[in-house]
């Protein structure tokens, strides 16, 4: 079992564009990845991502796409103890370009596939953004 838990979600924008566009945030650690964080006592998962993405984007209108749940584990020490963390990433859609990034980030970008593949930090966010756009191309949601 977990000793954290986080919620998130590769968020993407496609208004009249060819192809749709990314949300990546820099944190102040120095990576680029997805909006995401602790699930709060009392929330579900979509909760948790939802209220993380308001408060770290400032983005309200984020649409989840029924079908896609993603769960990634990794280690992290925190001092001398080693934490495992599990978090639960979706794909969501927003109607919203404009982003105010709170405290926690240094800057942000909507960028394409390809680019924010070069962008994303660590591996496993690449692997989830290419499942996110397996699952948009199977449901032809990256062309609508």
């Amino acid at each position: 079992m977990a000793d954290e838990r986080s919620s998130g979600a590769v968020v993407f924008y496609k208004e009249g564009a060819a192809e749709p566009e990314y949300l990546l945030l820099h944190y102040t650690a120095g990576h680029w990845d997805f909006p995401k964080g602790n699930i709060e006592a009392g929330e579900n998962e979509k909760q948790a991502a939802t209220r993380e993405i308001r408060e770290e984007t400032g983005i309200t209108d984020v649409e989840f796409i029924d079908g896609f749940r993603m769960t990634i584990t990794y280690r992290y020490r925190h001092g001398r103890r080693l934490v495992e963390k599990e978090v639960v990433l979706f794909l969501g859609r927003t109607h919203t370009r404009q982003v105010t990034i709170s405290h926690e980030h240094i800057g942000f970008a909507w960028k394409n596939y390809e680019d924010a593949m070069q962008q994303l930090t660590y591996r496993n966010a690449k692997n989830l953004l290419s499942a996110a756009r397996d699952f948009m191309q199977q449901r032809s949601l990256a062309y609508r």
